[in-house]
């Protein structure tokens, strides 16, 4: 059964945007804002205390699972 919350494709891109960025995380104010908060409120991302979102141990399982899977 699919027990994990629903990603929009807005926000799987999101998501990759974020692993993609590494240590610097995301800034705030960009376009992604909306997802990247989403994600942060399904804890795939947080804020740092630099500001910048950066991806969460189940974002980047959920990485792996959904973004990565699905362009196998």
């Amino acid at each position: 059964m699919w027990n994990e919350p629903y990603l929009e494709t807005c926000c799987r891109s999101a998501l990759h945007r974020l692993k993609l960025s590494g240590q610097n995380g995301r800034p705030r104010g960009l376009k992604d804002d909306p997802c990247l908060e989403r994600l942060a409120r399904k804890g795939f991302a947080c804020v740092g205390e630099d500001e910048r979102f950066h991806i969460t141990p189940n974002g980047e399982e959920r990485h792996r699972s959904e973004v990565l899977e699905r362009h196998r």
